[in-house]
């Protein structure tokens, strides 16, 4: 097995370790407390081609696969969780459309998220359906020409700021099987009826836009559809397998970030006459520390390699890197605190911020208990 990443992986990284020092960590604090949308941070980032890494280059974008994504996504979530999401989750659901859509709808959709020139979000969850999915109660009802869309959504990443969403919808309800009769379709902010309000107070990611979307007799054309009528439920299986290893290398980023300071801060801090990175039990957190990294970010890379290679073991590697990876961001992040003690517990540090960070992790893209049921399931077989 060759663990070398390729020269222009390493300059990306290069690149975007400059990007994060420059422009990413004096700010971070700032979009955080405030709960602010870092425009100006997307902006600089679509420069840079961080507004659309997996769309092809066809449509404008950095065409980067899966390994790359996942090698870019780590080092800006080391710089900061919120801004890092804010940037690259402007094209967040459009592998849908990538994946499953007409050509019109990728020459027409994908171009300005690559640019940096639009905002885009999937819409699946819901105020009373979170991991269970085949739950979703949305309802899309053709009218002539048109759908008419009724329902909410609920924890929408880039809710208040998309100009526009693929939603996840339940278009044929009197469909025979618990996965079958649900579609994808786009709807854009600015129709009639559709109505986004913004969830502040959150524990972490501030920085990263999060809403309610109410849909009150929205009508889109029948051309909105994405893929075929009523296999919504599998698209977004398969839009998870890819989206879930993204999530495990937001998870390595976040520990690399408060692993990196850690470190730094234990050898610079003096107790007892002497910096407390010479003290065993302060050493002993470090190597453990990095350890899981190592670990998470091998984990991690194998499932983008899983992904871009469309191994078998795909769904299985998606979930354990997403469980595994998201379990030691939480656990780093707090190691991370209790070396820095008191001062971590404040603002003052960006640890403080990590710790808050980290926990979304194990939560967005399934929680980690679905992971393990997904896991298990794949061990023992489907049928089991």
């Amino acid at each position: 097995m060759d663990f070398e990443l390729s020269d222009e992986i390493e300059q990306i990284r290069s690149e975007l370790q400059k990007f994060a020092e420059n422009e990413i960590e004096p700010v971070a604090s700032e979009h955080d407390r405030e709960e602010k949308t870092p425009h100006e941070l997307i902006e600089k980032g679509a420069e840079m081609g961080l507004t659309g890494i997996q769309i092809p280059v066809e449509y404008g974008g950095a065409g980067y696969d899966s390994l790359e994504g996942a090698v870019i996504v780590e080092e800006l979530y080391a710089a900061d969780p919120g801004c890092a999401g804010a940037i690259l989750g402007t094209a967040f659901g459009s592998e849908a459309i990538l994946e499953f859509g007409t050509e019109e709808q990728k020459e027409e959709y994908l171009p300005p998220l690559a640019k940096g020139e639009k905002i885009c979000g999937s819409a699946i969850s819901e105020p009373d359906t979170g991991s269970d999915v085949s739950s979703v109660s949305t309802r899309a009802e053709k009218d002539g020409d048109e759908w008419v869309i009724n329902g909410n959504k609920m924890w929408i990443t880039n809710g208040s700021v998309g100009d526009f969403f693929v939603v996840l919808c339940r278009t044929d309800p009197e469909a025979e099987g618990r996965y079958n009769g649900f579609s994808q379709i786009i709807v854009e902010s600015d129709r009639d009826g559709f109505e986004a309000d913004k969830i502040t107070g959150k524990l972490g990611i501030r920085a990263s836009d999060t809403a309610e979307l109410i849909f009150d007799d929205v009508r889109v054309p029948e051309e909105n559809l994405v893929g075929n009528r009523g296999m919504g439920f599998l698209q977004q299986m398969q839009f998870f397998d890819e989206t879930r290893t993204q999530v495990a290398a937001q998870g390595v980023g976040i520990a690399k970030g408060a692993a990196d300071r850690a470190l730094e801060y234990a050898q610079e801090r003096e107790q007892f006459g002497q910096p407390i990175a010479k003290f065993q039990a302060i050493q002993h957190k470090l190597a453990t520390m990095f350890t899981d990294l190592e670990a998470a970010r091998n984990l991690t890379y194998k499932s983008a390699w899983s992904v871009d290679n469309r191994d078998e073991q795909l769904t299985t590697l998606a979930s354990m890197a997403k469980e595994y990876a998201s379990r030691v961001a939480v656990d780093v992040a707090n190691e991370a605190v209790q070396i820095h003690g008191g001062a971590g517990y404040v603002d003052d540090f960006d640890v403080e911020r990590f710790y808050r960070d980290a926990k979304i992790t194990q939560i967005y893209e399934g929680t980690t208990e679905i992971q393990k049921n997904i896991i298990a399931r794949e061990l023992l077989g489907k049928g089991f």
